[in-house]
């Protein structure tokens, strides 16, 4: 993925650290996002037999945490590409 993006010229991060505090106290590196780009998209890539309501809060925790509106949950799994991605949306 993070290649197909380069060779797209769209900038992106990967293996982001995603920082967390409780109580306004720094937790230190809590998750990693699998991918950002252009600072506004969080991609996060999964290989599983179906995508559960786990794996869509997972990403929305992310999203909050960046500070982010919109992910992409994408199941490399799926027979069919198109039928395995779910949009997530963070209504901040």
């Amino acid at each position: 993925m993070a290649i197909e993006l380069t060779e797209r010229e769209l900038l992106h991060e990967r293996e982001v650290a995603i920082h967390a505090t409780y109580r306004d106290r720094p937790l230190g590196i809590a998750y990693r996002a699998d991918l950002i780009v252009d600072s506004k998209l969080l991609i996060e890539i999964k290989a599983v037999d179906a995508i559960h309501d786990a794996h869509v809060a997972q990403t929305l925790s992310y999203l909050r945490l960046l500070g982010l509106r919109l992910g992409l949950l994408i199941n490399f799994s799926a027979p069919l590409i198109k039928n395995g991605i779910k949009r997530v949306v963070n209504n901040l």
